[in-house]
């Protein structure tokens, strides 16, 4: 019996969708077709519900503003008390909250659909709720990111590129500070003192020595990389504006530190949506730091669920991590080559 060919042949490609991912690297190619025949199809099995929490969403908002306003209003020039004025402004800012609670469900459900059919191509895993990460302390030793006091973690990362292990999870580190005003009343609070991405990648062999790669920190400049390290030279005067550079080995951090590798860590900022870039090549490791930016996040639910956008804003963070690790890899073997 002949099988029709329409049950067993795939669908043409959506153009729109070739025309959003085509322009990422080659070793992305796949991601077309994953996107329209798995990742589209289960995100539209959930787009009623989303409509559904963006007209409740949008009503809450509404109807949570006005009420803060108007009963705000009312409290303080009508009522004249302070309470009369503040309890319309909870109860509003309340209802808005709640009234996003089914928003913010599926955008942690929607997450879910969208990255780790992504990262199962890969090869990689992922973990939206990591728990502790033992690696922080290492950033903390290499001075990649401050001291703490309290710290959570999300959105973990982990797998091999070029036979080079890595990892990549955001960190919420604080402080805790305390104070004592002028009557002998002491007060504690906690203090954000970095929120953003954290970047480990694992090589096989050691480095000769030790090199801290911050942004220009004008005057802070002064201040140095640390003990034992003195200011490296870049090859490209453009990076050279950009960012610092200590070494405790001045031969190798101009194999590691190449134009290629500089622009690419500038694109990794862009790709994150971060600052404050920190990096450090310390033993057999390469650590990196980026304030800000949120990654692995589905996107506005204001718009549609099957959006290719969400997937191609995913594939250009894994691209940005992967050039970073190849650009290391060419820098490590041109500088065995040459030490022989």
């Amino acid at each position: 019996m002949i099988q029709d060919p329409s049950l067993t042949d795939p669908l043409p490609l959506d153009p729109d969708v070739l025309k959003t991912l085509g322009d990422l690297p080659d070793e992305f190619r796949n991601f077309p077709r994953l996107f329209q025949d798995e990742i589209r199809p289960a995100l539209l099995t959930r787009e009623a519900e989303r409509e559904a929490a963006v007209a409740k969403a949008r009503q809450a908002r509404y109807a949570g503003i006005a009420l803060a306003l108007v009963g705000g209003l009312a409290g303080a020039f009508l009522i004249r008390h302070p309470l009369a004025a503040i309890a319309p402004v909870v109860i509003g800012l309340g209802y808005l909250y709640w009234g996003g609670r089914d928003v913010r469900r599926l955008g942690r459900e929607a997450k879910d659909l969208i990255v780790q059919p992504v990262v199962r191509e890969l090869g990689l895993s992922f973990a939206a709720e990591p728990g502790s990460i033992e690696s922080i302390y290492r950033h903390r030793q290499v001075r990649t990111v401050p001291g703490w006091d309290r710290a959570s973690y999300e959105d973990l990362l982990t797998g091999q590129r070029n036979g080079v292990d890595f990892e990549l999870f955001e960190a919420h580190l604080e402080e805790r500070r305390s104070s004592t005003d002028s009557k002998g009343r002491s007060r504690t609070r906690w203090v954000t003192v970095f929120r953003g991405q954290c970047l480990r990648l694992q090589f096989d062999k050691r480095f000769y020595g030790r090199t801290l790669i911050t942004r220009d920190a004008g005057f802070f400049n002064r201040f140095g990389g640390g003990k034992g390290m003195s200011r490296a030279s870049l090859e490209d005067p453009v990076f050279e504006k950009i960012f610092e550079v200590y070494t405790t080995d001045q031969v190798e951090s101009r194999y590691l530190l190449t134009p290629d590798l500089m622009q690419d860590l500038v694109d990794l900022e862009k790709a994150f949506h971060g600052g404050r870039l920190k990096a450090c090549f310390d033993g057999g490791e390469m650590f990196i730091t980026l304030e800000g930016g949120d990654l692995f996040e589905p996107g506005s639910m204001f718009k549609p669920l099957d959006s290719v956008d969400r997937v191609k804003e995913l594939l250009t963070d894994f691209s940005a991590i992967f050039q970073i690790i190849d650009a290391v890899v060419r820098g490590r073997r041109r500088e065995e080559l040459e030490r022989k």
